[in-house]
């Protein structure tokens, strides 16, 4: 190199080789980032939702002081349903917030046990006290059985995000968030037993599913905040028992349900134009022979 020694060629290269160590080295485990403190604050309320719906559904319904609707007492769905979706806000910001800031080692780690957390175990326990708590026709074991489903489906699911690389600016397979918030959705509208399993077994599906969903960046994340936003407020007037709070709590259902159900409805819909584009051209070259 001309114009520097042996000396100083050597301890430019020394620098050089220890500030590019230093930019591709991980952060120390020890150190949380500002994006960890909200993976944990996911963590957090997956675990409160948890307490929630034990304390102020299954232990009332035990004792027999319970005094919700058809076995389900209000104010701890609402409760935590709510804590699942501040848990929803935290992993939607946790991902902008990485990506904006130098993210820990521990972040990828954290994120999926968080998520198994809140949208893993939390909504399979609210499906197994569904069918504890549930009306006529309600059977513990079935209960217990489709919420193994969807717990295991979740662990597949984070497994597969973490083992597998999937195409740009999409999930294979539903989101963990919105298969937890959609199962819980229907566990709120209180179907019919086993025609609610059923719709539970296929979100469970959907979640191991090749099915692609767009991942919320840009205008589709801030939709998303928006509409965590609005079902907290549907669920509050509806924990209050505000006029027209259970009109609220069923169209914010009722929407969760129709929105988890658009992706795979769309490529059922590409997958049958397909096959009808693929029978004309059979058919037009047919008649052109």
């Amino acid at each position: 190199m001309v114009g520097l020694g042996d000396s100083d060629e050597t301890e430019l290269r020394r620098r050089r080789w220890a500030r590019d160590r230093e930019l591709r080295a991980p952060r120390s485990p020890q150190t949380l980032s500002t994006a960890d403190f909200l993976t944990l604050g996911n963590a957090v309320c997956g675990f409160l939702a948890i307490y929630s719906i034990t304390t102020n559904m299954l232990i009332p319904h035990i004792n027999g002081t319970g005094d919700g609707t058809s076995g389900m007492v209000r104010h701890g769905a609402a409760t935590a349903v709510t804590l699942l979706l501040i848990g929803s806000m935290c992993d939607l910001f946790d991902g902008l917030v990485a990506r904006k800031l130098r993210s820990s080692a521990l972040g990828a780690e954290l994120d999926n046990l968080a998520d198994l957390i809140s949208f893993g175990i939390a909504p399979a326990y609210f499906v197994a006290v569904w069918g504890i708590v549930g009306g006529p026709g309600s059977s513990q074991g079935l209960s217990a059985f489709i919420a193994l489903t969807v717990l295991l489906a979740v662990v597949l699911r984070l497994a597969r995000f973490s083992a597998v690389k999937m195409r740009p600016g999409v999930f294979q397979g539903m989101p963990c968030p919105m298969g937890a918030m959609t199962v819980i959705a229907i566990v709120l509208l209180d179907p019919p037993f086993l025609a609610g399993l059923l719709a539970i077994f296929g979100v469970a599906y959907l979640m191991v599913s090749q099915v692609e969903y767009p991942k919320p960046q840009g205008l589709l994340a801030t939709a998303t905040l928006a509409w965590i936003v609005v079902s907290i407020g549907c669920l509050a007037a509806w924990a209050a028992g505000l006029p027209g709070g259970d009109v609220l709590m069923h169209i914010g259902a009722f929407a969760q349900i129709a929105l988890a159900a658009m992706a795979p409805l769309l490529v059922i819909r590409r997958k049958v134009g397909q096959k009808v584009g693929d029978v004309r051209a059979r058919r037009a070259g047919a008649r052109d022979c």
